[in-house]
């Protein structure tokens, strides 16, 4: 098929100048002087300066620094990029559905990265974020020791970060207050300990998981808090603190080693830093069948921990909820008000409360009626798209969310 020719008389110049100008700064990664723009369309300096300063004005493009200039946000729908802990962490799941939905709602588009659990995969997926110009970054990475690398590459790009549970430098949190749900899990495991074993309690463990820091650790030490708060006559020699880095397997080989020196016929409180962790602890009490010994107390609330605790007779006697599906909505929204220059708190927390087996169906039935679906919508799977290998590969989308039309920077 020939191509239909406009008559040039149809043709306004100076737009069609323009045009070119826009579409030139539009393919670049950078950013552009005059005489970059002049070199690359020949079009002559006075009208490219009056073309220049008139898309700034509109807004279409950004005078980034003295002679310089780059599309500007009104041109383009607002990406936003998150790397998660893991897909094979459901509470990181969770979350990761929740921000998935919520980003298309508002009509955000989504680059979505796996970051393994591995502090090595966290940093090379900051890099991919970067490079792919990300306007916003949200960090799901628990390694404490490379939240200052991360961050760094983020500053350096000049890209706002949000970090999610783990606080990075330079960056806004937004997750749980660590101390107030370690103390709400200690607590529950102190009341437990008066109602159940008359306050005789042989052992307090920890499941804790150092690498993510001193902050997420603060689930542990204010645990411990609750229950001195409440049994204050327990020995300091009483309290343990384990090694099980947020996860199941670590955690059931962490406690399948404590039993073997100890004596049976005990009473041990366990306060878990994650549900993850929680089950691992479930598993080895099981294995060595002294769960009527044990309760635990987990946090995240994930599906297969209320599951368990629907069997009134397990170990886990309850976990604190992070209400996972308000993430997503709350994360959308706080990255839209930075973009748009608003200041925002430092650190911003999401609601939590305890659930146990008597309060999980009200409380259950409470969450799902919060978080509408679209009719027909399947939720999110997190998987990375070669699963040929067993370890996790780096720089992976998961998924890629294009939005429907919704709010950019300059509106």
């Amino acid at each position: 098929m020939t191509k239909t020719k406009t008559k040039r008389s149809y043709l306004i110049p100076i737009l069609s100048k323009a045009l070119d100008v826009l579409e030139l700064l539009e393919k670049s990664a950078g950013t552009r002087s005059l005489e970059d723009v002049f070199k690359k369309t020949r079009i002559p300096r006075t009208s490219i300066f009056r073309i220049l300063k008139t898309f700034e004005h509109r807004g279409y493009i950004a005078h980034t620094e003295p002679g310089r200039y780059q599309l500007g946000p009104r041109q383009r729908r607002l990406r936003f990029g998150i790397a998660v802990q893991s897909a094979e962490m459901p509470f990181s799941v969770a979350v990761t559905e929740s921000i998935a939905q919520a980003a298309a709602a508002a009509g955000v588009e989504l680059l979505l990265l796996d970051n393994c659990n591995d502090p090595d995969i966290a940093i090379l997926n900051a890099e991919e974020l970067v490079a792919n110009r990300v306007d916003l970054a949200i960090e799901f990475q628990v390694n404490e020791r490379v939240a200052t690398r991360v961050a760094n590459i983020f500053k350096k790009a000049n890209v706002p970060l949000v970090a999610v549970d783990v606080p990075h430098p330079n960056a806004t949190y937004f997750g749980v207050d660590n101390p107030d749900v370690g103390y709400d899990a200690g607590s529950l495991l102190a009341q437990y300990a008066k109602h159940k074993w008359n306050g005789k309690v042989d052992r307090v463990l920890g499941l804790g998981f150092s690498e993510a820091g001193t902050y997420v650790e603060a689930r542990i030490s204010s645990a411990f808090d609750g229950i001195r708060d409440r049994l204050p006559n327990l020995p300091a020699d009483r309290f343990l603190r384990l090694e099980g880095r947020g996860m199941r397997q670590s955690s059931r080989l962490a406690v399948a080693d404590f039993l073997r020196g100890q004596r049976k016929g005990q009473h041990i409180l366990v306060a878990a830093a994650t549900d993850s962790s929680a089950l691992g602890v479930l598993d080895a009490v099981r294995h060595a069948g002294r769960e009527g010994e044990f309760a635990i107390a987990g946090q995240e609330c994930i599906p297969e921990v209320l599951e368990e605790m629907r069997n009134y007779n397990s170990a886990i006697i309850g976990s604190v909820s992070h209400e996972a599906h308000s993430y997503g909505p709350r994360l959308i929204q706080l990255g839209i008000t930075l973009l748009r220059g608003y200041t925002v708190p430092p650190y911003n927390y999401v609601r939590h409360h305890v659930i146990t087996p008597e309060t999980l169906d009200a409380v259950h039935t409470d969450e799902q009626a919060a978080e509408p679906r679209e009719l027909g919508r399947e939720p999110v799977k997190i998987t990375t798209q070669d699963r040929s290998t067993p370890t996790c590969r780096p720089s992976e989308p998961l998924l890629e969310v294009p939005g429907t039309p919704g709010p950019t920077v300059g509106q």
